[in-house]
């Protein structure tokens, strides 16, 4: 990084770091946020991390580095709190693949099922679900419901079918997928493995089956976070964005992660284009200004607390 860059990062972090104490603010990062932005954030975590972390704080302000429908969540838990996220573009093709009508024609067709979201929707699929989950909890909460409950689960295919793998459900499947995990190359990765055989692979349950099939851990970023800094293996294959290497680096500096690359990548990675929107100028001129804020109908708030309040009380 050139000098003059460096000093205006710098200056950047040095500002966060004012208004932040100024204005009683929170930072949160997912793991997928830029490294500069975890380097700064107050809680860095998954989707459920940050839920949790956001129903629990007593910031006035919650700076909500990630996407689109965390910063919905954070607000839905914390409606007397101004919710900022950086960069109001940074969406979620998994949360776009899920239409709220075309949900909710989907839910009335099965009046009979309970309704489970993944967290990765907007608040106004939200309020057609009974139970949101994070790709960290959906196999614990599925499996508190009774064997015979007829359940629909969207809008995550990939991790549906993973669900259903595990649990010996057969959950009724929205067909959405992740833009980032769903074209992860089998083939590329197979050829990872034979050039590092001592690396274990890790795989997050958005990824498709096959991918599935070949790792060692499947789980989400904090599980597989989790995985690596447990096991005896000093040698990764990050089958998830890529992102999430800052942390595992951070927490295993003596072991070594390498990033999977996507079927039409030139570069050894695969990322969300979305999580990359946020930069630290953003974080910036989003404390600074208090704005863009993040707003939810109430109605569809009222609604949508219901099931993320019972995620998180089925994941204690």
């Amino acid at each position: 990084m050139a000098a003059q860059d460096q000093a205006e990062q710098d200056r950047l972090r040095e500002e966060i770091e004012r208004l932040r104490k100024e204005k009683n603010a929170l930072i949160m990062a997912h793991y997928y946020q830029r490294d500069e932005i975890q380097e700064i954030a107050d809680f860095i975590g998954d989707s459920l991390a940050l839920a949790r972390k956001a129903a629990e704080t007593d910031a006035d302000i919650i700076v909500m580095c990630g996407v689109h429908f965390m910063g919905e969540t954070a607000k839905i838990l914390c409606p007397d709190k101004k919710v900022l996220v950086p960069d109001l573009k940074a969406g979620c093709s998994l949360a776009d693949s899920c239409d709220p009508e075309e949900f909710a024609a989907f839910v009335a067709e099965h009046p009979d099922h309970t309704v489970i979201s993944y967290v990765n929707t907007s608040a106004a699929v939200k309020a057609h679900t009974d139970i949101v989950v994070t790709s960290g909890n959906a196999r614990k909460i599925v499996e508190s419901l009774p064997a015979d409950e007829k359940i629909i689960f969207g809008p995550d295919h990939n991790l549906g079918e993973y669900i259903n793998s595990v649990t010996g459900r057969n959950m009724l499947l929205w067909n959405g997928a992740c833009h980032v995990h769903d074209r992860f190359s089998l083939e590329k990765i197979v050829e990872m493995k034979r050039e590092h055989p001592g690396a274990k692979v890790l795989v997050h349950p958005e990824c498709r089956r096959p991918l599935q099939l070949i790792a060692d851990k499947v789980g989400s970023t904090a599980a597989l976070l989790d995985f690596a800094r447990t096991d005896e293996a000093q040698e990764f294959i990050v089958v998830t964005e890529s992102g999430i290497l800052f942390e595992m680096r951070n927490k295993c500096p003596e072991k070594t992660f390498l990033a999977a690359p996507a079927e039409d990548a030139e570069c050894q990675c695969n990322e969300c284009d979305y999580m990359k929107m946020n930069t630290l100028r953003k974080v910036y001129e989003a404390l600074r200004d208090e704005r863009p804020e993040i707003e939810v109908d109430a109605e569809i708030a009222k609604k949508a607390i219901r099931p993320i309040e019972r995620m998180l009380e089925l994941s204690k």
